[in-house]
């Protein structure tokens, strides 16, 4: 009887220890997981469990001596691989970016003191900065993203990597070590806001936390390499001061504007990528009194206001169950019941046009918007069309009529040659001549040449009064019909 009760009590106790490293197992499993989303799928791959590596290398991992290795990307390479190892059997897989920044340097610090590195002065302090950016940010062009002057930067592979300064792509200095690299730096940047990028999703659009946004594409939808895309915006917005300084437009466009917007009326800006939609959406919004409450619907948050009572609305793509999307027309619709002063829609683009008319049809005045097209008219057409894609067929002059009512005002911008954002045309929506919308140009960018790589010329008005100009002064709203002198001598040519 004692013999059989010491064999149970013996097999109690061994079930305990069973049970209890199973649990510590499936404890460090999460905290990998957690730090796999962290870092990135392909780094985290190399925090293999104990039991998965080579007997030899169990414990601490075999360190690789460096002292013959003289190119600096290779020595990085080769540290990165024994950080992540060092970070995981430091029990860090779960632990905070504060806590993994001072396991980095910690990590440095022992590898200079122990190891003959052939690396200079300067390639040591940048060796621990380079090293937390392979492990928590974007590699090799953290230097490009510190830059104020860099506004987009256009990666095709890991030797070309393009930036675009003052308006102008070059060539930048960087390189990644290969297509992996990459890939990594993509991987990490799409953890980090909880999405995800393979093989059976092999693009991404996202956003960064410094308001970046971002575009990645593995092969083989990209055929030579993986490719990354980083627009990126100010921390601070440009002015109307600083457009005017900046050639944008006129100090009589910019009164005008100024005075159409603080009257509630309805404005849409034209243009094509890149062409400065936004900055200007950001500088007309200036005008909106900080009494009014605003409510902002965009796909990637970039629009910087000064305003105090804002709220800011943003579209959510489906999860991988393919559930979950919230698109501009539900946050339209959803924005009508928040008790809206103005809704500002960042960009039209789908079947929400046909909300967004509706909206300003029916008392929710002072909207802005911008919309891709390549003139004024162009922007009218392609406005119809997305209102066709919301699903109901409605007669085509039905449709432009509901546009004519909405829409006071058209705003044409250009990037031209020189790198210069402009704003081409401001034209005025008059209403229906027969099924054709009335437009008539009330200012217009007039180019008279070029002075070597310079675009040059003026912002002239048209002579033509606007029609709401003339219905806020019935009412009592005055308004210098000087800015809409003709210069002499111009022509419309």
């Amino acid at each position: 009887m004692i013999d059989d009760s010491q064999d149970e009590l013996q097999e109690a106790q061994d079930e305990e220890i069973v049970q209890t490293a199973e649990e510590r197992d499936e404890e460090m499993q999460s905290a990998r997981h957690r730090f796999r989303a962290a870092i990135t799928t392909a780094a985290a791959s190399r925090l293999r469990p104990d039991s998965a590596r080579p007997e030899k290398s169990r414990g601490r991992s075999e360190v690789v001596p460096l002292a013959g290795v003289a190119d600096f990307l290779t020595i990085k390479a080769q540290l990165h691989e024994r950080l992540l190892d060092d970070i995981g059997e430091r029990n860090l897989l779960g632990s905070n970016e504060d806590q993994v920044q001072q396991a980095v340097q910690d990590f440095v610090t022992r590898t200079l003191e122990a190891e003959e590195l052939p690396l200079n002065e300067e390639e040591r302090e940048r060796l621990s900065d380079e090293l937390l950016e392979e492990t928590m940010g974007v590699g090799p062009l953290a230097p490009l993203m510190a830059d104020p002057a860099v506004t987009d930067i256009l990666v095709n592979s890991p030797t070309r990597i393009y930036v675009e300064r003052y308006g102008r792509l070059e060539r930048a200095d960087v390189r990644f070590r290969d297509e992996d690299h990459i890939k990594r730096v993509i991987e990490r940047l799409a953890a980090r806001v909880g999405r995800r990028i393979d093989l059976s999703c092999p693009m991404v659009d996202l956003r960064l936390p410094d308001g970046s946004r971002v575009n990645a594409t593995l092969p083989p939808i990209s055929l030579d390499s993986p490719t990354l895309s980083i627009r990126r915006f100010g921390r601070q917005r440009l002015k109307r001061d600083d457009l005017l300084r900046l050639q944008m437009w006129s100090r009589e466009m910019m009164r005008f504007l100024d005075f159409v917007v603080r009257q509630r009326k309805n404005i849409l800006i034209a243009g094509g990528t890149g062409a400065g939609k936004s900055t200007l959406l950001s500088g007309l919004c200036e005008a909106i009194p900080n009494t009014e409450r605003i409510v902002t619907i965009e796909d990637t948050a970039e629009l910087l206001l000064d305003q105090d009572h804002i709220v800011r609305l943003e579209t959510r793509p489906p999860n991988v169950e393919n559930m979950g999307s919230v698109t501009a027309r539900d946050l339209l619709i959803n924005s009508l019941r928040m008790r809206p002063d103005r809704i500002i829609v960042g960009e039209v683009r789908g079947g929400e046009a046909l909300d967004m008319l509706q909206s300003l049809n029916t008392g929710h005045d002072g909207g802005l918007s911008t919309i891709h097209a390549n003139s004024s008219r162009d922007a009218l057409s392609r406005l119809e069309t997305m209102v066709l894609m919301a699903g109901l067929e409605l007669p085509s002059r039905a449709i432009r009529e509901q546009i004519t009512s909405a829409i006071d005002l058209l705003v044409q911008v250009r990037r031209y040659e020189d790198g210069v954002r402009r704003i081409e045309s401001v034209t005025e929506v008059a209403g229906m001549e027969g099924n054709t919308p009335l437009l008539q140009e009330i200012y217009r960018f007039h180019r008279s040449g070029r002075k070597g790589h310079k675009v040059m010329g003026d912002y002239h008005a048209t002579g033509i009064v606007p029609r709401l100009v003339m219905e806020l002064r019935d009412q009592g709203f005055d308004f210098p019909l000087d800015l809409f002198r003709r210069p002499p001598g111009y022509t419309d040519g």
